[in-house]
């Protein structure tokens, strides 16, 4: 099997790599007309936005690379209009964008923003599985709905027409939670100071007090397992299109129950039951890329600076980075690479600071069921990613804003590497201190509403091998 994936892989790589060096560009301008054109110049007489009914003028105008009476040189013009079609979308409140010269008048240029917005509003029912990925919940705990959280929210995104959004969560099952958050990206003139604050108050009765085998280890108990309060505020700041700074502070209160602290007394700080602390993040994102929910062109950077507690006893140290970039390597085909880094200090064994590799973004596929405690890792990964086909599905029911719908689809190769080191592992814990290796083959389909659907066929060192479904975004 791995000779057949690596003879794929290579049939693939010479695949993309023969269209795009067929994809050469032809002109029929002379040398003296490419000259005349570089030395041109336009105007921009206006820009006209159409299709915002809800969105404010200026967060759409914010976006927009070129300002009304600017002068924008004939060889820049398409490169403009195409990013600023792609800064539009990032905002993420529509489901297309169009930007195109309307008139020209002379050297004055007339520009259209055609939009077609998203639906903002969503009092939906809310249905998720509380493991790590589908396969850990359908193999490992046997399609358990035990382990489901069930119940509605109410989400309003662009409240206002500021891209600001308040979200109200109901949920019930396997915890039981309330959260109401509010989000507004700029309270400013300048439209580069936000700010976000948020509650939450949870409870549970079954809970991940360990690890072993490289998986987790769970108590269900008739009473609450956990209970857990914060409360939170977010000071952002935006001072581009591309650069972004989150200052967050926030109050945290959780207490287990007895039993827990029995099976594992070193789960928090200090050995006991109530843990309470404060802490603080700094968060940089850059964004330099075609579409943020599944990049295929660009670079863009997310990295944390973490201090938790303000005492000894609850002091931790994380950093983290987490990288893309992606390169076109034909109209149809595009290589993806990804790198992950974390460390932590102090060192300790203190069970509430271990998680490492497995959780949220940090998994590497074809090892969905595992996972690897540490102090430090790393993780990188490499996929060629290759357009095999898409439609646009006529919506039947009539709309003026959602009338296409478009769906793509992407097979795929990769690969990743990973390591994470722990300094007194527990002895069935094999994965940690050692590198990770696996491979395989995926198919990707891409859709509106950042929807992301992944089928993916992995294989890993331990020799497994298996098809992984993941609905997660890439960013």
């Amino acid at each position: 099997m791995r000779i057949f994936f690596f003879y794929f892989l290579v049939l693939l790589t010479g695949s993309l790599l023969a269209q795009n060096q067929d994809t050469t560009v032809s002109t029929e301008r002379s040398l003296s007309e490419l000259v005349a054109s570089k030395n041109l110049y336009h105007l921009v007489g206006d820009i006209k936005l159409y299709g915002n009914k809800k969105t404010r003028d200026f967060i759409i105008f914010r976006e927009i690379p070129f300002k009304k009476g600017e002068r924008i040189a004939d060889s820049e013009l398409d490169k403009l209009l195409e990013l600023a079609r792609q800064q539009i979308m990032n905002t993420l409140l529509f489901v297309d964008v169009n930007v195109y010269v309307a008139a020209k008048k002379g050297n004055v240029l007339i520009i259209n923003v055609d939009l077609k917005e998203r639906w903002y509003f969503f009092p939906t029912p809310y249905f998720r599985l509380v493991d790590r990925n589908f396969n850990q919940w359908w193999v490992d705990q046997k399609r358990s709905l035990d382990r489901v959280n069930y119940g509605i929210k109410f989400i309003q995104n662009n409240t206002t027409g500021r891209n600001d959004n308040l979200n109200i969560w109901l949920i019930n099952g396997y915890t039981q939670q309330f959260t109401i958050r509010y989000d507004i990206p700029f309270i400013d003139k300048k439209l580069t100071k936000g700010f976000n604050i948020g509650f939450i108050r949870a409870t549970q009765k079954e809970l991940n007090y360990g690890t072993a085998d490289n998986k987790q280890l769970f108590n269900r108990q008739e009473s609450v397992a956990r209970k857990f309060t914060k409360v939170d505020f977010t000071y952002s700041y935006r001072p581009d299109v591309r650069n972004r700074h989150y200052f967050k502070v926030s109050y945290n209160d959780e207490q287990l129950s007895d039993t827990i602290l029995q099976l594992n007394p070193n789960y928090f700080p200090g050995n006991t039951t109530r843990f309470r602390y404060i802490d603080f993040n700094y968060q940089y994102k850059y964004y330099n890329v075609d579409y943020i929910p599944y990049p295929s062109k660009g670079f863009q950077l997310e990295a944390n600076l973490y201090k938790r507690g303000l005492t000894k006893e609850s002091n931790l140290w994380q950093t983290s980075v987490r990288a893309i970039y992606a390169h076109p390597l034909s109209k149809n085909s595009f290589l993806h690479l990804e790198g992950i880094g974390i460390v932590k200090l102090p060192r300790n064994d203190v069970f509430f600071n271990q998680r490492l590799l497995g959780y949220g973004l940090n998994q590497m596929r074809g090892l969905e069921y595992n996972v690897i405690d540490g102090i430090a890792g790393g993780i990188f990964k490499t996929t060629l990613h290759k357009q095999v086909f898409g439609f646009i599905l006529r919506n039947p029911f009539p709309s003026k804003t959602h009338d296409k719908i478009p769906i793509r689809f992407f097979l795929k190769a990769y690969g990743d590497l990973g390591y994470g080191h722990h300094i007194n592992p527990v002895a069935s814990n094999t994965l940690n201190n050692t590198l990770l290796r696996t491979w395989g083959l995926g198919l990707d389909i891409v859709s509106i509403y950042d929807f992301l659907f992944k089928i993916e066929y992995s294989f890993n060192q331990l020799g497994r091998n298996g098809l992984y479904l993941q609905t997660r975004r890439e960013f």
